[in-house]
């Protein structure tokens, strides 16, 4: 086979390889120094989620958020990043779903009425105003993991229990049904970040989530896994 391509063909082929990984290791080296408290794993596999949904078909974004559902509901959890600047534009809370955990998320589902988070790679959509104000629609994009979100209504909203007053009374943030609920001072802004077809990849540190995602072995793949 190799001797069929050819060794020009063989060398343009293993330089464009060898470009789009160097590529990808600058993008990925530069956000950890903007976010070094992220965890190494989450950053990367979302850049990997991200670039192995595009190589299906998924167009360029511009924005990327990341939320690290390991972390307590007192942590400021959710990053959003300039991909292009390859800058770090807000940190801040975020809920989780109440059928997840109290403060700490642990359980979650595709399943509606489950009131949980869904774990996996989205993709955002159009803004509307709802109940819960200025809010944004995501279609999840991995197959049993996270593909009824727009059925299950899981959106981008601001909520009163997504505060440091809630945390200071109650010891851990207010839940959703599983929304990834913010605060309402940046609820506009993360919306208009991110609205019309960015990326959002919701993280876990346990493992076995990983079996469920259809992007797992391209998402290892394209993160360079190491």
């Amino acid at each position: 086979m190799f001797r069929a391509i050819g060794r020009h063909a063989l060398v343009l082929l293993f330089g464009v390889f060898g470009a789009a990984s160097a590529c990808a290791d600058e993008l990925f080296e530069a956000l950890t120094r903007q976010a070094p408290e992220l965890e190494v794993q989450a950053l990367r596999q979302a850049l990997g989620a991200m670039r192995c949904a595009q190589s299906r078909g998924a167009g360029a974004a511009s924005r990327l958020a990341v939320i690290d559902y390991s972390q307590p509901s007192s942590a400021r959890r959710l990053w959003i990043f300039d991909l292009q600047g390859r800058r770090l534009l807000l940190r801040d809370l975020v809920a989780h779903g109440r059928g997840s955990g109290e403060d700490v998320a642990a359980l979650f589902s595709n399943e509606p009425g489950s009131h949980q988070s869904s774990l996996g790679l989205f993709r955002t959509a159009e803004s509307y105003s709802g109940k819960h104000g200025y809010s944004l629609r995501m279609d999840g994009l991995e197959p049993g993991l996270n593909d009824r979100a727009r059925e299950r209504a899981i959106v981008i909203h601001g909520a009163d229990y997504v505060s440091s007053g809630w945390l200071q009374a109650h010891g851990r943030l207010g839940r959703s049904l599983g929304c990834p609920a913010v605060r309402q001072e940046v609820a506009r802004t993360v919306v208009d970040q991110l609205v019309g077809g960015q990326f959002l990849f919701a993280w876990h540190s346990d493992p076995r989530w990983l079996d469920a995602s259809a992007l797992s072995p391209c998402r290892q793949l394209a993160a360079g896994a190491r």
